[in-house]
């Protein structure tokens, strides 16, 4: 019963005469008692918020006095932010109902926190207020919070200093917390723990930055490990391991080398005291690699080792743990071609490799694999001597030759001039291809640098020798125009040779310009072997006769030898020969000797 009951006074004006008699000692109504006992018990309506007092608790329920006729039932579960809740506490509700369908009074502790609860963390916002809320469930990125009845968002980042890898032990779990934003628009509301313990730990780094020195070796605690580096808890202060300071070898995951939670002793390399930045090293408390490295070894002598590191020009390996040597990308081969070092090598690959040059104090070496194999330059002329035959392989071109190699580190050139005796080459590319394969002969060796001079058209005899019996001068020829030029024509001759025509010697009979493709009779009117040069003419075909009548003409009774008749036949006995190759060009030389003979 409540203490305002209790505390009635008597009515003053009761009869109680009338009543010792029986008879009604007032006109009042039963409603009317009815109505006078309720307005003595307080005046309450739906929808308000009022406090009341616990005075019984139990796992599911709160049971809770507001002053009223019958007292309220409130689930346990409204109460979890609050774990000291105990009997005799005083507490909000929300009247929800006066008297449901039981005569029950429902009440709602969630629902009268609520209703203030805007109004209170924007308070404790300004008052930088510390406020205890009730871990609800993770959520993405962090935690749901019951701060006054109202789902405030915490952070990862903000639960602790430290980083969180467990976050399901924070749930169910009533803890101390700052509100550090609020979104009035759409009504968020951001908490941390972390801000309390940073507030702590402050004191603690000033104390402990103000003692530091460079050199001194501490013990920390792995605190979190990223791609670049190690961040070890000094006892409230953080510094950082960065990766090349964690191993003398070189380390690709930080994770391979130290694990979370690890304890381990480390050196302080710098510190900034503003910037509250401290840089840590863990390799500088062992020795360097390179004092310990073997003092016999010296320049020529083979290791094994790893490749760790690979660029365009070259390899690292490591042949100890943190003692590197450079493999360049001109000691992997004896090649001289311009290749990129992954051509040859990769990282992981293990190899052999012969020491170039050392040097000690620097903690420098370079290395080289092509040592290894010998090299094929020494012996060359032995190998490949001159006039010797050999196929090769096409690997580049330029305007005035072919680049060919005959084996790894043998380069030699094909000369544009040296790739056929009677086709007149413009480009290699016209001749041959990247990749393919040719036969060469090997014409000249220039050991000192590196170069071989090679031929193509040497393979065969040169047909000029035959040539020169062939289109001698005055002889006639059938030809077909190739190609047309300001300067002249070329002319396609038997046996694959070319000739030039110039303007004037194209004039044709009836006065007309000779055309691209158009076949006709030419006369040699000069020929040079060591040039391979053929000038023709046709117009000097009939010009040459019509200048022959006129001598007819002027001495009638001239003629000529019987052999200078027999001239002409003979050659167009040769015109009209048909040779397969050059070994019957050669033949018909002969035959033609003999019978000048």
């Amino acid at each position: 019963m409540s203490e305002e009951l209790l505390n009635n006074s008597p009515i003053e004006d009761f009869d109680w005469d009338a009543f010792e008699k029986g008879e009604n000692p007032s006109e009042k109504t039963n409603e009317e008692a009815v109505a006078a006992y309720d307005k003595s018990l307080g005046a309450f309506k739906d929808n308000e918020v009022t406090e009341g007092t616990v005075i019984a608790i139990n796992k599911r329920e709160v049971v809770v006095n507001i002053g009223y006729k019958s007292d309220g039932i409130i689930p346990y579960n409204e109460f979890r932010y609050n774990p000291d809740l105990k009997v005799g506490d005083t507490v909000e509700v929300f009247i929800e109902n006066q008297e449901d369908k039981k005569g029950q009074l429902v009440l709602s502790h969630k629902k009268a926190r609520a209703s203030k609860s805007w109004e209170r963390v924007n308070q404790a916002l300004e008052n930088d207020e510390v406020i205890k809320g009730y871990i609800k469930c993770r959520t993405k990125g962090g935690m749901i919070v019951d701060v006054f009845g109202i789902e405030a968002f915490l952070p990862g980042s903000q639960i602790d200093v430290r980083p969180i890898r467990d976050y399901d032990v924070f749930v169910d779990k009533t803890m101390e917390f700052k509100v550090v934003k609020i979104n009035q628009e759409f009504r968020n509301v951001v908490v941390s723990h972390k801000a309390l313990i940073e507030a702590e730990l402050e004191q603690q780094r000033k104390e402990i930055i103000s003692k530091l020195e460079k050199g001194q070796v501490l013990e920390g605690t792995v605190k979190n490990i990223t791609p670049y580096g190690v961040f070890i808890d000094l006892g409230g202060v953080d510094g950082l391991i960065h990766i090349t300071d964690l191993s003398w070898g070189r380390v690709s995951n930080p994770a391979d080398v130290v694990e979370p939670d690890q304890k381990l002793n480390v050196v302080i390399l710098d510190f900034d005291e503003e910037k509250k930045r401290i840089a840590l090293g863990l390799k500088q408390l062992q020795p360097h690699p390179w004092d310990k490295l073997d003092p016999n070894l010296k320049e020529g002598d083979r290791v094994k080792g790893k490749v760790v590191v690979m660029t365009d020009y070259g390899a690292f390996v490591e042949i100890a743990p943190g003692v590197e040597g450079l493999i360049h990308v001109s000691e992997m081969s004896w090649s001289q071609h311009l290749r990129s070092a992954q051509d040859f090598l990769k990282v992981g690959d293990e190899v052999e490799a012969v020491i170039l040059t050392l040097n000690r104090d620097e903690r420098k070496m370079s290395l080289g694999v092509k040592q290894l194999k010998e090299d094929p330059w020494e012996n060359i002329e032995t190998k490949y001597p001159v006039n010797s035959k050999h196929t090769a392989k096409v690997r580049n071109f330029t305007n005035f030759g072919v680049f060919v190699e005959l084996e790894e580190g043998v380069d030699g050139l094909i000369h544009i001039s040296d790739l056929s005796w009677t086709k007149k080459v413009k480009h290699p590319s016209e001749f041959t291809q990247i990749g393919a394969e040719i036969e060469v002969v090997v014409l000249e060796i220039d050991k000192e640098n590196r170069r071989l001079s090679l031929g193509h058209k040497q393979l065969e005899d040169n047909p000029w020798d035959v040539f020169e019996s062939i289109f001698y001068v005055g002889s006639i020829h059938e030809g077909t125009i190739t190609e047309l030029l300001d300067k002249g024509a070329v002319v396609s001759l038997p046996y694959g040779v070319e000739g030039f025509a110039t303007p004037k010697h194209l004039v044709k009979e009836d006065g007309t310009q000779a055309k691209q493709d158009e076949k006709l009779q030419f006369k040699v009117i000069e020929f040079n072997k060591d040039a391979k040069r053929i000038i023709l003419s046709h117009s000097r075909i009939f010009e040459d006769e019509q200048k022959a009548e006129a001598r007819k003409a002027r001495k009638a009774e001239g003629r000529k030898p019987q052999q200078a008749a027999e001239a002409p036949a003979a050659v167009a006995n040769i015109e009209k020969t048909t040779l397969g190759d050059l070994d019957a060009l050669a033949k018909l030389k002969e035959q033609m000797e003999k019978g000048e003979e």
